[in-house]
């Protein structure tokens, strides 16, 4: 018998074979060694989804528990371009196009990625998500997330401010308070299989945590009326801008705040920057005759004058250094009362003088003129006093006026307060308290005495010569049948260029009610109102309406149990 020889074609097939078999354990050991994590990480892409949970924003509520803003539940709009085909994203694009508005450029070029998730619309109205959902389109898909509501538009806009898509504070209290509206992101993981379906079983679940919630002192129906009273003066007095603060002198607390312009939380991305200011703390002006209240309670509490004291107002012209102080009108022998309830610069600067700079400076400061109040809100300004040091030969007759001092809208709420307040001083607050998911308290505040500006037998002088300015002076139009109230008329004349201007003025009014009992402050402030421009005639108006119908409003809760 013979060998059997070998035959080429078995040589070539198995050399083929172990090639075969070396290519294969060279792209394993690449795959191994080399692609290993690359490839891991490809097949948890395409069968693990990580979904982001995103906690509920805290709520924040008025002095009552009435909610100011809320989240709500929506849904939002994605897209998973690598599980659609070309025929479903033309479909997607034709129909989110046509039917519902989307822009296809946008569309398209978002389906172009390369990617397991896109973004298509964030916090759909829940309408506009139904009639989507029904068409059913491959690769588009939903899912559930919440968006901020301020339930009364304008209400407190400038108190509140507004978070933004992704539920980040973006102004006012909602950016001052983000670290505890906010919450904390939790996390899950939804495994899908290869034809990128979800299988509903989940692993690597952490929980999110809820946002707490905050309450603020604002008592909504308060804030309603001023806001109510202070848009239509506003308009009436073809005014550039104006504010509100209403105070519980007792305690501090700011039961509303307002200015105008304004603008609608739900569309705050639309709103003028201007109207998004908070000018009750961040806007400064000359204040005008409201700042005679410092030279009033100085001279009283120090006993440089007395309320009977005739002071000479020269008849209308008065010589300061090199500058001829005048009046509003040409006035003689006033008593102390009268130079206030008749508002006499003359008057008062006489009153200054006798007290002198550094005294004057003492109780401006005291009033807590030229420094911040340390109000909780963002953004407060300190406005500007000269010390003594500063002062020229003209000076003592400008800051004892309201000139040559600037402050704040809020700085003079907090100072007409402490004269409500027996002399005290309260530091002006907003927020009330802050709760947890459980209803527990993880923050209070409370009333904070500041300091004792004047004694209380001196306060109670100083109140009766505010009531007098509006029962006889230039606050007759902030009076209110059946209540005493108390409170000063100012008109300042802007500056402008170096120099005061004649056509462009604040008309201001600070005042407090019942002078017995006061149980509200305000001051309101009106930025450049014409063809009108006296605080008298243009404030105090606005100053009566809403301490009057506030203070109804508590009796009204009084009467309740409330």
């Amino acid at each position: 018998m013979y060998p059997r020889r070998s035959s080429p074609r078995f040589g070539i097939v198995f050399l083929f074979l172990i090639g075969c078999l070396f290519l294969f354990a060279v792209r394993l050991v690449l795959i191994q060694i080399f692609n290993s994590a690359f490839l891991a990480n490809l097949a948890k892409k395409q069968h693990n989804r990580l979904i982001i949970l995103e906690p509920k924003r805290g709520t924040i509520f008025d002095r009552h528990g009435r909610p100011l803003a809320i989240n709500l539940p929506v849904y939002s709009l994605y897209a998973n371009p690598k599980s659609m085909s070309e025929a479903n994203k033309d479909r997607a694009v034709e129909i989110l196009s046509r039917q519902f508005g989307f822009d296809k450029s946008f569309v398209q070029g978002r389906l172009d990625k390369e990617k397991y998730f896109v973004w298509l619309e964030r916090k759909m109205p829940q309408e506009l998500y139904e009639q989507i959902k029904a068409y059913k389109l491959k690769g588009i898909e939903f899912i559930k997330e919440s968006k901020r509501f301020y339930p009364n538009k304008t209400l407190a806009a400038h108190v509140i401010g507004f978070a933004g898509v992704d539920n980040n504070g973006l102004e006012g209290m909602e950016l001052h308070l983000d670290r505890y509206l906010k919450g904390k992101e939790g996390m899950s993981q939804i495994l899908r299989d290869a034809h990128q379906r979800e299988l509903l079983i989940e692993k690597n679940y952490v929980a999110p945590q809820d946002g707490f919630n905050v309450t603020l002192t604002i008592d909504e129906t308060i804030q309603y009326i001023a806001e109510r009273a202070l848009e239509a003066g506003f308009k009436k007095h073809n005014a550039k801008g104006a504010s509100i603060v209403v105070l519980n002198p007792r305690t501090g607390e700011i039961l509303a705040l307002a200015n105008q312009p304004t603008y609608n939380l739900e569309n705050s991305s639309t709103a003028n920057p201007e109207n998004k200011t908070n000018r009750a703390v961040v806007y400064t002006y000359e204040p005008g005759s409201v700042f005679k209240i410092v030279a009033a309670s100085a001279a009283l509490e120090e006993n440089t004058a007395k309320e009977t004291d005739v002071i000479f107002c020269e008849n209308g012209s008065y010589k300061v250094g090199n500058h001829y102080l005048k009046d509003h009108d040409p006035l003689g022998n006033l008593t102390f009362k009268e130079v206030i309830e008749q508002s006499s610069n003359i008057g008062t600067t006489k009153i200054a003088q006798r007290l002198g700079p550094d005294l004057f400076y003492k109780y401006a400061h005291k009033f807590r003129f030229g420094i911040k109040t340390g109000v909780d809100i963002p953004g407060e300004v300190g406005g500007w006093l000269k010390p003594p040091a500063q002062w020229s030969k003209t000076t003592i007759g400008a800051i004892p006026i309201g000139q040559e001092v600037t402050v704040t809208p809020l700085q003079l709420a907090a100072a007409i307060a402490a004269i409500a307040n027996d002399g005290v001083f309260m530091k002006p607050y907003i927020i009330k308290e802050i709760r947890d998911s459980r209803d527990q308290i993880i923050e209070s505040y409370g009333p904070q005495a500041v300091d004792r500006v004047i004694s209380s037998q001196t306060d109670k002088r100083v109140k009766e010569i505010l009531r007098g300015v509006v029962e006889n002076g230039t606050g007759k139009k902030a009076q209110i049948k059946g209540i005493s109230v108390g409170g000063k008329t100012g008109t300042g004349q802007k500056v402008e260029g170096g120099t005061y201007s004649h056509s462009k003025f604040y008309a201001s009014f600070v005042g407090f009610a019942p002078v017995e009992n006061p149980r509200l402050a305000a001051v309101v402030v009106f930025d450049e109102p014409h063809p009108a421009y006296y605080g008298g005639t243009v404030a105090a108006p606005v100053f009566q309406e809403v301490i009057d119908n506030s203070l109804k409003y508590l009796s009204t809760l009084e009467a309740n149990g409330d």
